[in-house]
Formats: C-alpha cells, structure tokens, sequence
C-alpha cells in the first residue's frame, strides 16, 4: 500500500476538524471512536510562540506571507497505530527540522462504492507542524530533494512492523482467503449468467406458445398471444441478465483490488522476513533494533504524558498518584499501540528514564532539582511500579 505526505498552510479549522470539535456529514460517526487524536499546544498558542521567537531572534516581526504552521495529510493502513507516527515526526525534526506539535488519525471518512456499495476507508493522519527555523527565527526553506526525502523518511516509518513477521503472514492469508471465497461467488455468478442465457432456448419456451384448436379439432399456434408472452419473458430475461452482469463486473472488480493488495502484502512479508533473519542472526542488529523500539516507546509515552497534562483536571499531590496515573498512561499507550508491557518493563528499569517520566508527569517540561530526583530514585514506590 502507497503512502504519501504532503505539507500546506493549516487552515484556521484545522482543529475543528481534525479534533471532530463539530459533526460532518461525510463522517460515519459509529467509526468515530476509532479516531486517536494527540496536542502539545494549540495552532494559536504555538503561532503567537512563533512570532515572539521570529521577533527576538531576528529583530523583526514574521512576514504576512509567511506559513509557519502548516499541516499534512498522510496516507496511512488501517493498522497504523501513534507511535509509528510519533517516530515518523520525530525522524522529521532530526532529519528535515519540521516539528510535529498535533497529531489526528481518522478512520471515520471514505466513501460507498456506487456499483457494490461496500464502505471503502479513507485512512489518513493529519500531522500539524511548526515550521520555523530555530537557528534563524524565520520559516523552514526547503528545496526539492528535502520534499523527495520527506516522502521517504514517511514510507520508511510507516511500513515498519513491530513484533514477529507472523502479523504480515497473518494478514497475507486473511486476504488469500477472501479472494478465494470472491472467486467461488464469481463462478456462481457466471454459472447463473449463463444459465439464465440459455434458458429462453431451451424447451421452456415451448411454454410460452399459446394453442388453441379449431372447428375440425386441430391445433393452431395463436399468434398474437404468443409473441405477446415472448416478448414479457425477453423483458424479464433482460432485466435478470443486466443486473447480473453488473454483479459479475463488480465481483471482478474487487478481485482485482485484492489481487492489488495481496502483492502488496507477500512483499510486506518478504521484507520483514529478510529484517527478520537479519535480526536474529546479528547480534549488533539485534541491539540497535531493541534500543531503536525502546526509544520510539519512550518517545510515544512522553508525548501520551504531555497530552494527558494538558487536563486541567489531572492533579499529581502524591507518588501513590503519580505511579497510578503512569501505569494508566502506559497501559493506554500499551493497547492502542499494540506493545507489549515488556517493553515497558525494560523501560521503567532505567532508573534515569523512569526519572524523567515522573518529571514530566508532575512538572510538565520544567526540569525537577537534583533533589526531587533522588526522591523518587529512592522511593518505595518505584520499585513497585518495576513490579
């Protein structure tokens, strides 16, 4: 499956939208609880933020022409979950400066096909960004090779699997199957098509000739009656016939569509089994892989953490409060991401990270003194959240 981002001048309802702050009628709303949505800071709080920085960086205020908030849609698969986004904005600031402050993945939007009306999915992410240029306070300049390389950085980040390759096996097969069982609906289709075809001449249409015997007892085919139910049972046949053969255009159709994807998919799987070999034979791999997940889990719990702050009714007065409230984050993060609570357990084991996990929780962004450091260092508590 193709993927693609491509950045423009956020729009003043950007959040109207994207935050599903109003109903839209292009919506399914029963799919809407399967949106997941994340904020640092608003488009309006981060602009005026942009424009004091462009003022005491530069010595000037930001142009009138200038975009310094700008926002993509990216094409994503159904199973694209936060943190590969996360580590998707995270590789563009390293990479390109562009950093990602708003994050919004539908998959309440698409459209019915006209001729099957099967729901067809529109997933997409809407990644909102600060474009300004911190060395010179003005907005990001890039050239064409950057834009080439964002498409890159985006397909990379995206196609990434987490876990054993057995998920793109699964999925493989998942769809051998439904091809299979729209085959067999096919060959049904066709048989009917050509059943229904054949049926005016066969000997049921010796049932549409109307006879009737004369004076000498003779039987004579009335015309008039005749043609009369002929041309009822052709108005009938053609009717059946049309409709059916739309059937059968639309059954192939959607076997092409699925042949599409299961290419894509055995080429998925034949990646993640090479990553895979590579993996498990290469111990330096293996470590630079494991630390590489470890970090984009770190980063996607950190920015789970900032967004639950921005609740004003999150209160932390205690540690007791404190680890409750991370192990509800990380458990969140845990389900919609599909990671497995080792990895959080691998985490929480550095007693540095662990540390500024409780920092960022209690204090946002400030940075905490050496002293409430060393209290949580030495609290109870974090050996039981290590549990």
């Amino acid at each position: 499956m193709k993927t693609s981002i491509n950045f423009k001048a956020a729009k003043s309802d950007s959040e109207v939208h994207n935050f599903r702050k109003k109903s839209f009628d292009y919506i399914r709303k029963d799919l809407t609880p399967k949106n997941e949505y994340w904020m640092e800071q608003k488009i309006a709080d981060r602009l005026q933020k942009i424009e004091a920085y462009c003022k005491e960086k530069s010595g000037r205020k930001l142009q009138k022409n200038a975009m310094p908030v700008r926002e993509a849609v990216v094409v994503i698969k159904e199973d694209t979950t936060m943190l590969e986004l996360h580590n998707l904005s995270k590789r563009l600031e390293e990479e390109l400066k562009i950093r990602v402050f708003q994050i919004a993945v539908h998959k309440d939007e698409g459209h019915y096909d006209k001729d099957t009306n099967e729901w067809k999915p529109n997933y997409h992410a809407h990644l909102v960004a600060d474009w300004q240029d911190l060395e010179t306070g003005k907005t990001l300049k890039h050239q064409s090779f950057h834009y080439s390389k964002m498409q890159d950085i985006t397909a990379e980040c995206l196609e990434m699997e987490r876990g054993n390759s057995n998920t793109g096996i699964q999925r493989l097969e998942a769809v051998e199957f439904k091809i299979r069982k729209k085959e067999e609906e096919l060959k049904i289709l066709e048989e009917k098509y050509n059943e229904m075809k054949s049926e005016i001449e066969s000997k049921k249409s010796e049932e549409l000739i109307v006879k009737e015997s004369d004076f000498l007892g003779f039987q004579k085919i009335k015309i008039e009656k005749t043609v009369e139910n002929y041309e009822k049972a052709l108005k009938v046949q053609n009717t059946k016939l049309v409709k059916n053969k739309i059937d059968l255009e639309s059954k192939s159709k959607q076997i092409t569509e699925l042949n599409t994807k299961i290419e894509d998919l055995k080429q998925e799987v034949d990646f993640l089994k090479s990553k895979s070999s590579v993996v498990l034979t290469n111990e330096k791999a293996f470590a630079f892989e494991k630390k590489k997940y470890l970090d984009s889990v770190q980063n996607t719990l950190e920015k789970a953490i900032r967004f639950e702050k921005l609740n004003p009714s999150l209160k932390i007065e205690s540690h007791q409060q404190m680890i409750a409230e991370l192990i509800k984050i990380s458990e969140k993060v845990s389900h919609k991401n599909n990671i497995p609570s080792s990895a959080f357990e691998e985490i929480f084991k550095d007693s540095v990270k662990l540390a500024h996990l409780f920092t960022i929780l209690r204090f946002g962004d400030r940075k905490s003194n050496q002293s409430t450091n060393n209290d949580i260092e030495n609290s109870p508590k974090k050996r039981q959240l290590r549990r």
